[in-house]
């Protein structure tokens, strides 16, 4: 008979022909209480396959024992045999103790299948057979988390925090923090946050807390949590990220393009780093560093529309038309929906007298931009100038009908008649 020894050695060497041998010789004659315990080993290190092999010779033997179902089913479930796990399931009794058990893992299988509703069912049940069960509460909990059901989720939560419940590696004033930032109720979710770390100051909690400051205009707060969690552990790239815009937001630029750069310094492969440090620079006056900051974050990622955007504006601005030509023809090359930057490209092409061109993009622009009357205007302006009267004119009644009030288009108008 094969020994829990040699089943161990065949796993340490990789060999499942001869594990699956060993596992048949030991099954036939082992102690069933360290065959409960190898399944339990043989899911821990990635064998789920051979646990389940394990649990179903033990069913087998002993067929009325839930717990063996139950557990069964679980690692049906993470073998992705979710069809299997739900037979096996409803193998359980409803007079079982176990039961209650069955339903959560059954609420388990059918919110990871999406059916909400269903797992909702089943956990209504298992909370009516065991109503004072607080790891049953925490699973409606997080169900109605992935719902987004919020308040009613932290309203439960909430019950559990008042009654001063414990649950093992579960912090309630984190997760309360958590389900109001989910929804967005980041004035409720600040003070658990503050309540969390009270107990324990840890980089996730630190950081919730400082997102939460940062969504109510407490930007001084984001900043002070943020040092804390850097100092803590100074590679939690989007701390950096979070500083800069928090010390931006109180107009304290010099400090937030050194944030910026601490983060750059840090994780040099983030384009949003390289982005708002782009940003800062030029708010700085730094143009040739906002330039380079933001042709790395589109060397990052060629179709980074933000950085693209950002970066033709700017030469668009200063009239840096090779640079804008460059850099939207080498993008718009893409085949992708580059709109946005269409009638900068008609501009420059304008600029640099090639008018046929700057023609298609003025055409291309126009779908885009026709309820933006300084486009239009640049627009008639360019067919006047090409001698495109009627086309012209009809962008002159446009530009009237979106401002009435505005006397200039019909002095143009009645220019043309």
């Amino acid at each position: 008979m094969a020994n829990l020894q040699e089943i161990q050695k065949a796993v340490e060497q990789g060999d499942p022909n001869l594990l699956n041998t060993l596992l048949d010789s030991y099954l036939l004659q082992g102690d069933p209480d360290e065959q409960y315990g190898l399944s339990e080993w043989l899911a821990e290190i990635g064998f789920v396959e051979e646990a389940i092999k394990v649990l179903e010779h033990l069913q087998y033997i002993f067929p009325e024992e839930a717990q063996l179902i139950i557990d069964r089913a679980n690692l049906l479930i993470d073998a992705d045999r979710e069809d299997d796990a739900l037979n096996a399931l409803m193998e359980v009794p409803k007079d079982d103790e176990l039961y209650a058990q069955a339903l959560v893992t059954l609420a388990d299988l059918f919110q990871l299948q999406g059916l909400l509703e269903a797992a909702e069912n089943r956990l209504n049940e298992a909370i009516e057979l065991m109503p004072d069960e607080p790891l049953l509460q925490q699973a409606k909990a997080e169900l109605l988390l992935d719902s987004g059901r919020y308040l009613e989720s932290a309203k439960i939560y909430q019950q559990l925090e008042t009654q001063q419940v414990v649950i093992e590696g579960v912090n309630l004033s984190e997760r309360l923090a958590e389900v109001y930032s989910a929804g967005a109720a980041y004035e409720e979710a600040l003070p658990y946050y503050e309540k969390a770390l009270e107990d324990l100051a840890v980089p996730d909690v630190l950081f919730g807390a400082a997102f939460a400051a940062f969504q109510t205009r407490q930007y001084e707060m984001a900043v002070r949590r943020l040092d804390e969690l850097i100092g803590i552990d100074p590679d939690y790239f989007s701390a950096y990220l979070l500083k800069a815009q928090s010390l931006n937001m109180t107009e304290d630029y010099e400090a937030a393009y050194q944030a910026i750069s601490e983060g750059i310094a840090r994780d040099e492969f983030d384009k949003e780093l390289y982005l708002f440090a782009g940003k800062l620079a030029m708010k700085l006056g730094k143009a040739d560093e906002g330039v380079s900051h933001l042709r790395q974050a589109i060397a990052l990622d060629p179709e980074y529309m933000e950085a693209i955007y950002t970066l033709v504006s700017y030469f668009h601005a200063e009239e840096l038309d090779v640079e804008v030509l460059e850099l939207a023809e080498m993008v718009v090359e893409s085949g992708d929906d580059w709109a946005g930057l269409y009638p900068m490209i008609a501009e420059a092409y304008e600029r640099s007298e090639n008018y046929e061109q700057a023609t298609v993009y003025y055409e291309k622009a126009y779908p885009a931009f026709k309820d933006d009357s300084a486009f239009l205007k640049k627009y008639a302006l360019f067919l006047i100038e090409e001698g495109k009267r009627a086309t012209a004119l009809e962008i002159i009644k446009e530009l009237q009908a979106l401002e009435p009030e505005n006397p200039e288009w019909f002095d143009w108008q009645q220019s043309f008649e």
